[in-house]
């Protein structure tokens, strides 16, 4: 029995680690069970036993893949008072984060619409959550909060660190310095 459970157990992690491979070159749109299966050097049918739905793939996929990352860390960036300095150590950390992990993310977000729902509503809530964090020290009218909120929610934006940094060339601090003083212009014109 101990063994049939090991057996099982390793099955599971190559199909896990197949569909992760396939997620990161090929992205999760071009990604089928059969590929993965296929790779894993197992059935679709073993597939399907261990991953009943592609939500329960996707979600092992993916937390296999961040388990390999150092993931941002919002908690550090909370205890930053000042809003430039926390803004500033904010994007560094997330501009780090995304260049490290530029092949995936860049397959992700290219897929969005073909992720489970799950996953599509996890991301927006880790963007939104990020944005309002970085976001939060600033002070001003309405109407200028919801302006730095929208500067803010484009630079944390993986799409931007791509512009910036991959197709415009610009390192990560020089990009992390822009986006910095793009919200911190905004702020200012009270």
């Amino acid at each position: 029995m101990l063994k049939r459970a090991e057996q099982m157990d390793l099955t599971r992690q190559r199909i896990v680690e197949a569909a992760a491979t396939l997620h990161g070159t090929v992205g999760p749109a071009a990604t089928t069970i059969a590929a993965i299966a296929d790779l894993a050097g197992v059935t679709r049918v073993t597939v399907y036993r261990h991953f009943p739905d592609n939500t329960s793939l996707f979600g092992a996929c993916s937390a296999h893949w961040q388990s390999q990352q150092r993931l941002p860390d919002p908690g550090a960036w909370a205890q930053i008072g000042d809003p430039a300095k926390r803004l500033a150590a904010g994007l560094a950390d997330l501009y780090r984060f995304y260049g490290a992990g530029e092949a995936m993310l860049t397959n992700i977000y290219r897929d969005f619409d073909a992720l489970p729902r799950a996953q599509q509503v996890g991301l927006q809530d880790r963007h939104e959550q990020m944005r309002d964090l970085l976001a939060a020290p600033f002070d001003g009218p309405p109407a200028q909060l919801r302006l730095i909120r929208g500067v803010v929610g484009h630079a944390v934006s993986f799409w931007t660190w791509r512009s910036l940094c991959l197709t415009n060339g610009l390192s990560q601090q020089e990009a992390v310095d822009l986006m910095t003083q793009a919200v911190m212009a905004v702020a200012a014109d009270a």
